[in-house]
């Protein structure tokens, strides 16, 4: 059940590839995943209960392995328990990885830094990793560290929180009543068409090897997105570089 991933490029950290013939990174449907069920919990609780969650979320991923392409990686804060969760997902023979918590993790840049950087110095060069949850803000700079698709169960999510996404910004239709009277069915609709041109536009951007100014220009749209290219290029500039093409 394993999809074959190919690495065709690299915009710094970030992959240009192909999972089952169709370019990465991309846009994921649950639907067209067989996600390995997964022992999950809240991002901040106590190391007790993450451990039993890996344990319990690798049992679970062993179990199913002959039915299922995806596994989930669990551990909460703990990077250290995340590490462990990916190498034994591995052993067990997934190469794709959804990163549970991911709407947590947008609120704690340091984290999510460590997180991303340390997860993709660990795993396997055939691994490829699916952050669910972003906002479309985040897209760009969380390629750039080397996620390599999205769930579009984002769109759904926000349109209940009935939350606009744009490429720059998340509205709060409350607040900002941009558009009134949508159903949520709508709002889903324009949410997923915005993911969609992101994707597009970090393409473009990779392709003419330009996905840093991209991430630059988005950096200045929220804290957390100033925060987390800030940490990203202070604490992992060694990182950034090993790919990134001198002119």
């Amino acid at each position: 059940m394993i999809k074959k991933f190919e690495i065709k490029s690299h915009d710094g950290p970030g992959r240009i590839g192909k999972v089952d013939g169709k370019l990465t990174p991309r846009l994921f449907s649950r639907d067209e995943l067989k996600i390995a069920p997964s022992e999950g919990s809240a991002y901040n609780i106590d190391r007790e209960i993450a451990e039993f969650n890996v344990r319990e979320t690798i049992r679970l991923a062993e179990e199913n392995v002959d039915e299922c392409d995806i596994a989930v990686i669990q551990g909460s804060k703990y990077i250290d328990l995340r590490i462990e969760c990916l190498k034994k997902l591995e052993e067990i023979g997934y190469n794709g990885f959804i990163i549970a918590n991911g709407d947590s993790l947008l609120t704690n840049s340091r984290d999510l830094v460590e997180l991303v950087v340390t997860l993709k110095k660990e795993a396997k060069k055939n691994s490829y990793f699916i952050f669910p949850f972003t906002e479309t803000s985040f897209m760009p700079i969380l390629t750039y560290m080397g996620i390599d698709g999205f769930l579009t169960d984002s769109a759904n999510y926000y349109s209940h929180l009935n939350v606009l996404q744009t490429p720059t910004k998340a509205y709060d239709l409350n607040a900002y009543p941009i558009y009134e009277d949508l159903t949520q069915e709508e709002l889903e609709n324009k949410n997923l068409k915005i993911m969609e041109f992101v994707i597009r536009e970090i393409h473009a951007h990779m392709k003419n090897r330009s996905l840093r100014n991209l991430v630059e220009e988005r950096s200045g749209t929220t804290p957390q997105n100033v925060s987390t290219l800030k940490i990203l290029d202070r604490n992992h500039m060694d990182y950034l570089l090993e790919y990134t093409q001198l002119f």
